[in-house]
């Protein structure tokens, strides 16, 4: 790794490179990353940039704001592509094409370790002892197979509380739907066949399925156990009919055809996947892009962000020739241990389903744009109804939820033109106030969020004119309605863009002043909110309190402007009031699913867990000796003494917990 001092001369730096392949980083003078890039070879590609004459704008634009750079060396080409897509992923670097992945893909587990493991759909963390089929491009797939594997094979999907409570066998098998492990009526073998079968047809080995079906059907057969034959016979007939239903002619056991679109500055992929010859469906993706990007590089940049945590089919059909196809396929041909294909000149069947793509990308762009265009437009209401004199380019809307005063949770959504800007969500956890008061848990949350940017410096492109400079965006009306305070400087969209990042500590963020900052209350809420920004100097944050209307219905909200108190009544059919309440809406939910995760782990945390010097094995000895918790609190101080590992001194400071 290599580094520079701010006034970076790139010649230099050039010089001590060599010529073997890796990645490169670029950072600005604030130690933001501006780009990462791959290199068969270093010292030519990094020269590239300082040694030619001319280069477009955005790279001498990009240039022109380095302050040092880094480079990690790699064993071969293919290595540093795939660690420039894991770095581009995780780091987002301004000038790169991002794919926005949600890590939200649905994946089939199937259970480990027990006599009659379980089949179940899931989404999130992979932590349970198992096997994670997938990724599957939507909920619908998963649930769908699911559903077939239900019926052809008798694998139980009911939650293992439930399983282990059962006396009698439930609905689903009397449908035909389980095998009924839960009351022993199929044994530990017979069982474990089922889900190896599964198994092997979800890892798209249906053939060899049948072809053991098959031979165990004509055994049962030979050994006069005609009931048992009649049921495999039924389950490959089954299993047939399902293949044959869905199978696309042509379509090898694994396949991708993905398809790019780029219209107004927005890019679409579509991806159709084939597994097994069955058609899985599609998923649209859109990458955010830097100028003047291509449809090669989008796909180039999709391809190795996309598939650089998942798993590679063995063919992945393009409609156009990629300039880097050749190494990705080695790279990931390495990684997954099956050749892997890149095509992009194909006929018959498969041009048909790159056709398909092209067709879902048009179509899921051309829906994009249509919502862009809304969008814009309720932006561009909304600065008509508040009398701004350009268009907001971001919100914040805060929301605080409990119940009963319990747990109490704030939330900050943030809106720009472009919708939500989910990396920048923020939840508050509000402690040390009366339970339930409201006033008191806004004021908390918004200090939390406003205080670090009255303390951090604004970028340096925000103190100079030109695009980056310094524009007051609200009118005189509505600079008076917010205390009469002089503007400080606001970013502009592209620099907000240029500040990027993640995390509540971000310089970038704390910059990010909101335009319009959205309180969900009345006139108290924007009381404290008016409080806390005066309190800490913070000035050009329009704040709009979004008030229940008197017969408390959607599209009949209060609006209420500032310091000056002033309401506006939009009415159900303004452009500007939808996009306030579903911003106001977004807050809402945000907030009630973080409380209601933090009352759920308050609920099941127990007690002890709160006294020092009572560790998991001492808690577990406790509750075990007095048989749970409500044991514990029946019990005195000399019992608990009494059990081993327990002090008189800990003793005490449990029943005084207990007790208290």
């Amino acid at each position: 790794m290599t580094e520079n001092a701010p006034s970076f001369d790139g010649k230099e730096f050039v010089r001590t490179l060599s010529g073997s392949p890796g990645v490169y980083r670029m950072f600005d003078a604030r130690g933001e990353l501006l780009y990462v890039g791959k290199a068969g070879n270093l010292k030519k590609r990094v020269g590239s940039y300082f040694l030619k004459p001319r280069l477009e704008p955005r790279i001498m634009s990009m240039i022109s704001q380095i302050a040092r750079m880094e480079t990690t060396l790699t064993r071969t080409e293919g290595e540093a592509l795939l660690l420039e897509a894991q770095l581009i992923k995780s780091l987002k670097p301004r000038y790169n094409i991002l794919l926005r992945d949600d890590k939200s893909y649905p994946y089939v587990y199937l259970s480990e370790g027990e006599d009659f493991p379980r089949i179940a759909f899931h989404r999130g963390a992979k932590t349970g002892k198992g096997k994670y089929f997938g990724p599957f491009p939507s909920a619908w797939a998963v649930r769908e197979s699911l559903n077939h594997m239900q019926k052809i094979f008798l694998v139980r999907q009911c939650e293992d509380s439930h399983f282990r409570n059962r006396s009698r066998p439930c609905l689903q098998y009397q449908i035909g739907r389980c095998s009924a492990p839960c009351v022993g009526l199929i044994g530990t073998e017979e069982y474990r066949d089922g889900v190896r079968h599964v198994a092997m047809f979800l890892d798209g080995k249906s053939d060899a399925v049948i072809g053991e079906l098959v031979a165990a059907m004509e055994a049962a057969s030979a050994a006069l156990q005609f009931e048992r034959a009649a049921k495999l016979r039924d389950q490959v007939s089954t299993l047939k009919r399902l293949l044959a239903k869905n199978y696309v002619q042509g379509a090898s056991a694994d396949l991708d055809a993905i398809a790019c679109r780029i219209s107004g500055g927005v890019a679409c992929v579509s991806v159709m996947y084939f597994r097994n010859g069955v058609n899985l469906g599609s998923r649209d993706f859109f990458p955010k892009l830097p100028h003047a990007a291509d449809a090669a590089d989008v796909l180039t940049s999709f391809i190795a962000q996309y598939y650089v945590d998942k798993p590679v089919p063995r063919e992945l059909l393009v409609e156009r020739a990629l300039p880097d196809a050749g190494l990705l396929a080695q790279a990931f041909a390495e990684r997954a241990g099956h050749e892997v294909e890149i095509k992009h000149s194909v006929r018959a069947e498969r041009a048909r389903f790159l056709e398909l793509a092209a067709k879902n990308a048009e179509a899921a762009l051309a829906a994009r744009l249509a919502s862009n265009e809304t969008q814009r437009e309720r932006f561009e209401s909304l600065r008509d109804l508040l009398g701004l004199d350009e268009a907001p380019q971001r919100l914040e809307c805060f929301d605080i939820s409990h119940t009963m005063g319990e747990a109490t949770v704030a939330s900050c959504v943030v809106y720009g033109p472009e919708g939500p800007i989910k990396a920048q969500y923020r939840r508050y956890n509000i402690a040390g106030i009366e339970p339930g008061d409201d006033y008191a848990a806004m004021r908390q949350a918004l200090e939390r969020r406003f205080r670090r940017a009255a303390v951090e410096p604004s970028p340096p492109s925000a103190l100079v004119g030109g695009e980056g400079g310094v524009r007051g965006r609200t009118s005189l009306s509505t600079a008076e309605q917010n205390a009469e305070a002089p503007l400080t400087p606001v970013l502009s969209p592209s620099d907000k863009a240029a500040a990027g990042g993640e995390g509540e500590k971000s310089t970038a963020e704390t910059a990010n002043l909101p335009d319009i900052l959205l309180i969900d209350g009345g006139k108290g809420q924007v009381q404290q909110a008016l409080d806390v920004l005066a309190d800490l100097a913070i000035a050009g944050v329009l704040v709009v309190g979004v008030a229940k209307g008197v017969e408390r219905r959607a599209g009949h909200e209060t609006l209420i402007l500032g310091a000056s108190g002033k309401t506006l009544w939009p009415g159900p059919e303004s452009p500007a009031l939808h996009l306030v309440q579903s911003v106001r809406d977004e807050a809402h939910r945000f907030a009630i699913t973080g409380h209601r995760k933090r009352r759920q782990k308050a609920r099941d945390t127990s007690k002890l867990e709160d006294i020092a010097g009572i560790g998991a094995k001492r808690r577990a000895v406790l509750l075990k000796h007095f048989g749970g918790l409500p044991g514990v609190v029946d019990a005195g101080i000399e019992e608990i003494a009494q059990v081993k590992g327990m002090s008189r001194e800990l003793a005490e400071k449990i029943y005084a917990l207990l007790h208290g």
